[in-house]
């Protein structure tokens, strides 16, 4: 574990998949984020590149060629090189590789950036083209955050408070893939209880979320986290059936939709990058 820690935060990384997999408030010692337990779902925080969600078949064209590639795709998986560690900042890069080509046949150089300031820690991802042609991708967030059930909560006493929206519309899931339903949930003063019931189809996949922040809140104590993101036109929340996290994923870029054709160039959601260029966003959490 490679760690980050100021009077504040301890987060942890791990050089694998450049994930965040500790945060830690100083304070109470308590970890914000998911404890990763195989037995719901493995992972933390993974970064989903360079597509997010899943293809048709797993299966996308592009040019004269057909490609494979898993959910989410491959960065999650690859080590990483660790570039830069000081006090407040790491930078961990991975590039293109003969691997890689064979089922993404794009040169590129993906960095991603945690850096600490006060009570918050934040996630940038630098996606630099180093092809001559253009680079086409998705990239997105999946950070897992813990909802705590030892302290007296049960999961239904969290909530998630909305800065913008008083309705949510969202796409759900069919066969892995997004479908052309859509659905409702009028908020509550901008608040969205949590309940399991509401991952049992998957994520709620949104399109049009107006919200930059989501906090996450329960109604015994004033403990919460603040997540922020900007330029980020999709968005997914999610868990795994009946454990206790849920999952914000601020999405450049989207699962297929039901029916679509698999060539990558008109995928929606798909970023183009001409050559040389270097695409940045970011997001942030704070402990309160």
């Amino acid at each position: 574990m490679i760690y980050l820690e100021n009077d504040c935060i301890k987060a942890g990384f791990s050089s694998k998949g450049a994930e965040l997999q500790q945060l830690i408030n100083i304070k109470n010692g308590e970890n914000y984020l998911w404890e990763g337990d195989t037995k719901f779902w493995g992972k933390f925080s993974p970064v989903l590149f360079p597509i997010v969600g899943s293809l048709k078949d797993d299966t996308y064209r592009y040019k004269d060629g057909s490609y494979k590639l898993s959910r989410h795709g491959f960065a999650r998986d690859k080590e990483f090189s660790l570039e830069i560690q000081n006090s407040d900042e790491l930078l961990f890069v991975l590039s293109h590789s003969a691997d890689t080509l064979v089922a993404y046949p794009f040169k590129f150089m993906l960095g991603i950036r945690y850096k600490l300031d006060n009570t918050t820690l934040s996630c940038s991802y630098e996606v630099s083209n180093t092809d001559e042609k253009e680079l086409l991708f998705s990239i997105g967030g999946h950070p897992a955050f813990a909802i705590n059930t030892s302290n007296g909560c049960a999961y239904s006493d969290y909530y998630l408070q909305f800065d913008k929206d008083i309705m949510l519309n969202y796409h759900d899931i069919e066969n892995d893939l997004i479908s052309n339903n859509t659905y409702n949930i009028p908020l509550d003063g901008g608040k969205l209880a949590l309940d399991h019931r509401l991952f049992y189809n998957d994520a709620l996949v949104f399109k049009t979320l107006k919200s930059e922040k989501i906090s996450l809140r329960n109604r015994k104590n004033s403990n919460r986290i603040d997540f922020e993101f900007k330029n980020f036109p999709y968005f997914g929340i999610w868990a795994a059936r009946d454990a206790d996290f849920v999952c914000l994923e601020p999405w450049c870029g989207i699962a297929d939709v039901v029916g679509h054709e698999q060539i990558l160039e008109n995928k929606e959601g798909i970023i183009k990058l001409a050559s040389k260029q270097v695409f940045t966003r970011t997001w942030s959490v704070a402990i309160i």
